[in-house]
């Protein structure tokens, strides 16, 4: 059952890791943000699969990582907050131009997630970019928008998170939480 997994997800820089870092103190479960890890280790390695090297390669990276997080926050009791989640690989591939593999379509159908999505607004006045981060606002902002896109269009709800202050936030996605 994967009624207890809920996706955080968005545009970079709309603040979806510094709210899961919030709500994990408040003693939530939660997983990391494939893409990051990802980013970090091949830069350390030396490795070829960056998405501004092998945007496919990379994707496939986040969908085996995104699996492995699935199963493990799966075996988890309580809510379990994802950093992102399979339909994002969709997400960003979409976002490329490039072709979405079938298995990473029925990836998306067969890991479900909690049917409410918590969508990160592309949000200017926070929006910034850092060594994994190389994405401009311009692309944060459709970023936002495709994400939302994908998840609708596999059939979740998604819920705008308000652009208020990092409590604020973590107090919406509790209340949302705690009628789930």
């Amino acid at each position: 059952m994967s009624d207890h997994l809920f996706v955080v997800t968005g545009g970079p820089g709309s603040g979806k890791t510094s709210l899961i870092s919030e709500l994990a103190s408040r003693g939530l479960h939660s997983m990391p943000e494939s893409g990051r890890a990802i980013i970090q280790d091949q830069v350390r390695i030396g490795g070829p699969f960056l998405p501004w090297a092998d945007k496919a390669m990379f994707a496939e990276l986040m969908l085996g990582c995104d699996l492995r997080s699935w199963h493990e926050a799966a075996a988890l009791k309580g809510h379990v907050l994802m950093d992102r989640g399979i339909p994002d690989g969709i997400g960003y591939l979409r976002l490329c131009g490039l072709p979405v593999p079938a298995h990473l379509e029925a990836a998306a159908k067969l890991y479900r997630y909690n049917r409410q999505v918590f969508i990160a607004p592309y949000w200017p006045e926070i929006f910034s970019q850092d060594a994994e981060r190389k994405q401009d606002r311009q692309e944060a902002a459709a970023t936002a928008k495709i994400m939302a896109e994908t998840y609708a269009r596999l059939g979740y709800q998604t819920i705008a998170l308000p652009m208020t202050d990092l409590q604020g936030r973590a107090d919406f996605v509790v209340d949302h939480l705690n009628r789930a």
